[in-house]
This record gives structure tokens, C-alpha cells and sequence, in this order.
């Protein structure tokens, strides 16, 4: 009976449009990337592929230029300080809704995702709003709170995926031996759910990172973001500079998500 399928099994020849259309998809994923990154290399004083002449160029422009690294490091204190935020309003939420279930337990769970629902335009134009009010426009504590919000819904979804997976029976058990419930979360259920919440970090870090709808309401002036600078660059001359600022975060995404690949396979391997 080896090499032959049953009536019930299906074959790689049925299966070959999913293959054709998994293909399909990755290839749109893949070939923008793979046009931008050598284009990152170019010494051409415009966008052109392929390159006809090598060089770091529009690097060298990049790290040399006051205005690009004032924009990074606002983005990067934006996303350090909404990572954290995130994070803490995110996992302390999805703890409370796996353990207390009452009947509007599945009603704020969507109401907490409600982020990732709504259109982002309506999401800036609301924020844009409500921020003329409050006078937090052009202020990185604005773009903090929006960026949060925004980043809450990944928080949330990571977390619950490992909420799903850990054993509960050890954190009851810490509980049992006088262990108030904070410390036996602290102590025995954060460590089996490290992973979940390391790739939370990382989800609630690039959602923050790399948002341009609501920096280019809310943001400006010297609190510009770096996405918002690289889209006033496309629209007004079109710098080659912004491929090479694309290749750098290309390459962290990637590396964080090998190394997030890596400790779950360190784990995994620990485990068995």
C-alpha cells in the first residue's frame, strides 16, 4: 500500500494550485524587496535597476545626514517607549481575560482589537481630532499613545497564544503555597510564556517603527518620524536614500525574526 493514497487522503497533484498560489504570493512578498535592496547599493544620483554602479553612497548619505538621524532616533524613542507600554497594558489584559471569564469577557476582547479593525485613515483622522483638543499633535508623548494603541492588538493575540499552551496547574500551585497572584505570574508564569512575549515585543515594535498613516497626522517639526520623513521624501523628490533606509529595515526584521526562530528552537529542543 506504500506509495499509493486512499480515498480519503489528498495528493501532492490535488494540492498543486495551493503550491501555485503559495508561490504566487511569495513572489509578490519577495520580488519588492529583492529589487529594492540592490537598488540600495547604487551610486546613481537617481532610482534605477539594475544598478550599472556599485557603491554605499545613499548609506553614506543616510548616517551622514542630521536630518535622517534625528528622524530615526524620534522613531526609535517612540517605539521603545510604546513597545513597553504595549506590552504592559497587553499581557496584563490578556491575563485578566483568560482568567476571569464572565459574559463580557469576549466583548472587550474585540473591543481591544478594535485597532486592527478599523481603517487606519479613520483611525488618524480620529486621533488628529482628538488631539487638537488635548495639544498633543507634533508631540512624541501623542505619538506614543497612538502607536500603543495601535501595537495593543499584537500584544494581545501573541499573548494569549502562550496563555493557551503554559501550565496552569504550576501557577496554582505557587498560589497555594502563599504566593500572591502577581508574584506567581512574575515568578512561574512569565517564564513559560517568555517566547509569546518576546515576539509581542517584537510585533508592537515594528507596528510602531514602521506606521506612517497616523505619524503624518499627528507628527512634524522636530518630532517627525522617520516613515513620515521617508514619505515627504517620495512624494516631493524622490531620494535614493530612502532605499537604502528601506534595506536597513529589511535587515532588522529579518534578523529579529531569525533569532526569534532560533530560541524557539532552543526551546523546543530543551524541552524534549
Amino acid at each position: 500500500m506504500l506509495g499509493y493514497a486512499t480515498d480519503t487522503q489528498i495528493t501532492h497533484g490535488q494540492r498543486l494550485w495551493l503550491y501555485v498560489f503559495c508561490a504566487l504570493v511569495m513572489l509578490f512578498l519577495i520580488v519588492p524587496c529583492a529589487i529594492v535592496v540592490p537598488m540600495s547599493f547604487s551610486n546613481a544620483s537617481y532610482l534605477e535597476f539594475p544598478p550599472r554602479e556599485w557603491g554605499v553612497r545613499w548609506y553614506h548619505t543616510y548616517f551622514a545626514s542630521d536630518e535622517w538621524r534625528a528622524a530615526t532616533m524620534v522613531s526609535l524613542r517612540v517605539a521603545l517607549s510604546s513597545t513597553v507600554l504595549a506590552l504592559g497594558f497587553g499581557t496584563a489584559a490578556s491575563y485578566a481575560l483568560r482568567a476571569i471569564e464572565t459574559k463580557w469577557t469576549r466583548a472587550l476582547r474585540t473591543f481591544l482589537m478594535l485597532p486592527m479593525m478599523v481603517p487606519l485613515i479613520l483611525v488618524a483622522i480620529g486621533t488628529f481630532f482628538v488631539y487638537a483638543r488635548a495639544g498633543l499633535n507634533n508631540t512624541v508623548t501623542g505619538l506614543v499613545i497612538a502607536h500603543c494603541m495601535l501595537a495593543l492588538p499584537f500584544v494581545i493575540i501573541s499573548v494569549n497564544s502562550g496563555l493557551e499552551t503554559y501550565d496552569a496547574n504550576q501557577e496554582l500551585v505557587a498560589r497555594s503555597l502563599g504566593a500572591s497572584r502577581l508574584k506567581a505570574f512574575v515568578t512561574v508564569t512569565l517564564p513559560q510564556i517568555k517566547l509569546s512575549i518576546f515576539a509581542a515585543a517584537f510585533f508592537a515594535f515594528m507596528t510602531s517603527f514602521d506606521e506612517v498613516v497616523v505619524a503624518l497626522f499627528v507628527s512634524g517639526g522636530d518630532n517627525a518620524t522617520l516613515t513620515r520623513l521617508m514619505f515627504e521624501d517620495i512624494r516631493d523628490q524622490l531620494d535614493p536614500t530612502i532605499t537604502a533606509i528601506s534595506t536597513l529595515l529589511i535587515s532588522i526584521s529579518v534578523i529579529s525574526l531569525l533569532v526569534l526562530q532560533w530560541l524557539g528552537s532552543r526551546r523546543r529542543a530543551r524541552d524534549v
